[in-house]
């Protein structure tokens, strides 16, 4: 639908009016009521986030020499990371604009690391666990590399079907830690043997655990090696806007070595403008998602980012009990900030539905039909309203079930 420009604009006072307006059916997210698309570590880590963007609003960072201060900003985003996910020496990475952006990359770089270093050549594919996230599907349709998902064992990838799988065009393996929609990690130790042993490219996605499980490792967690610990590991995505609870987009991706990600960069000299030189898909980098990653990582450091994740491990370790209490089964045993749960009399449609009523906005799972929830450090503060919510959901879904009232659909996410 066409809509005209406003001929005169408006007063700024009126427009910020109209778009408190727009946000009236928004999502509540700050009352601690959304477990998706927003991470809520309090009002301090947001005033930081948007302070840090707004000074860099304008800066590109498409221009690492007109802005300096941006491209030392990145090196130490990307230094920091390198670091927590026990990367060597000469690792190397960037800041992405998202996790797609870091899968996206990663997965350019090890086509054309198999291309041009190994001399792969006809058709190319990707082997990845079925709970692996779509970003590796909406790459390879861009860039036309078949995608091969393997079944898996007990809500986990299965080491032997990815092998069983993977052959001489085989690009990517890949591992989750966690993957999105049960919060396990997968056995990453084993993928790694069988990417040492066979010369495979392993992809660790930990869009959602790079910056969680490392402190909850620290706090005493008994999370397994997952990162760059493990020699089969050659590249990781982890999202700063995610439990690194910077602003979005700002996400990172990292390589084992420099050289690997020699095979990520776009690099074009043939034509008037000069070199033109990117490490992602995007030219213009907003300078503001950088600001506000250095910004939030130096104000939380260590022992801001291990009292904010013990936050969100407590609230998930207080969510299984309860749900359990409520007769609901824990899928898998997850060890981060995501859980997902599934009845064996309710809809989950219906529960759903009448959570919503009551103001929650969280997702779902489809196999193995269940509510997931990924927690914020807020989320501390409202775990018993959640629960106490949750029981009245459960009794009216069930009553609706025996009066065979058709449940409400889960929602359809577009990213």
């Amino acid at each position: 639908m066409r809509t005209p420009l406003p001929t005169a604009g408006g007063d700024w006072l009126s427009l910020k009016a109209r778009m408190g307006d727009y946000a009236g059916d928004d999502v509540k997210w700050r009352d601690g009521k959304t477990a998706v698309y927003v991470f809520n570590a309090g009002p301090d880590v947001e005033q930081v986030q948007k302070e840090a963007y707004a000074l860099f609003m304008s800066e590109n960072g498409l221009g690492p020499m007109a802005f300096p201060s941006l491209k030392r900003m990145e090196a130490e985003v990307v230094g920091f990371g390198l670091s927590l996910l026990h990367a060597p020496d000469d690792a190397a990475g960037t800041v992405t604009a998202g996790g797609t952006d870091s899968i996206t990359m990663a997965m350019k770089a090890a086509r054309d690391y198999a291309r041009k270093g190994k001399g792969v050549t006809g058709p190319l594919n990707i082997v990845l666990p079925w709970s692996a996230h779509p970003a590796f599907d909406k790459a390879a349709a861009m860039m036309e590399i078949e995608v091969r998902r393997t079944p898996l064992k007990d809500l986990l990838a299965d080491p032997a079907a990815i092998d069983a799988a993977a052959d001489g065009s085989t690009i990517m393996i890949v591992g989750s830690a966690p993957c999105f929609p049960y919060g396990l990690i997968d056995p990453i130790a084993a993928l790694s043997e069988l990417a040492l042993k066979r010369d495979l490219w392993l992809h660790v996605d930990s869009c959602v655990g790079g910056y969680i499980a490392p402190f909850v490792k620290l706090n005493g967690g008994d999370v397994a090696a997952f990162d760059f610990e493990l020699p089969g590991v050659r590249s990781m995505s982890a999202d700063l806007h995610k439990y690194g609870y910077c602003a979005k987009g700002a996400s990172t991706v990292f390589f084992r070595t420099a050289a690997l990600q020699a095979f990520m960069m776009f690099d074009l000299n043939d034509w008037p403008g000069g070199r033109m030189i990117t490490p992602t898909l995007a030219g213009t980098r907003p300078g503001g998602a950088i600001s506000a990653a250095w910004a939030v990582m130096n104000f939380l450091g260590v022992e801001g980012y291990r009292a904010k994740q013990a936050l969100v491990t407590g609230a998930r370790e207080r969510i299984e009990a309860g749900v359990r209490a409520l007769g609901f089964e824990v899928l898998g045993a997850p060890q981060l900030g995501i859980v997902a749960f599934s009845h064996p009399a309710a809809k989950v449609g219906a529960l759903w539905a009448k959570l919503r009523e009551r103001g929650w906005f969280t997702s779902t799972t489809s196999q193995p039909p269940g509510l997931h929830l990924m927690l914020s450090p807020f989320h501390a503060e409202v775990i018993d309203a959640y629960l106490t919510d949750l029981a009245w959901a459960l009794e009216q879904a069930l009553s609706h079930a025996k009066s065979g009232a058709a449940p409400a659909p889960a929602e359809v996410r577009y990213s």
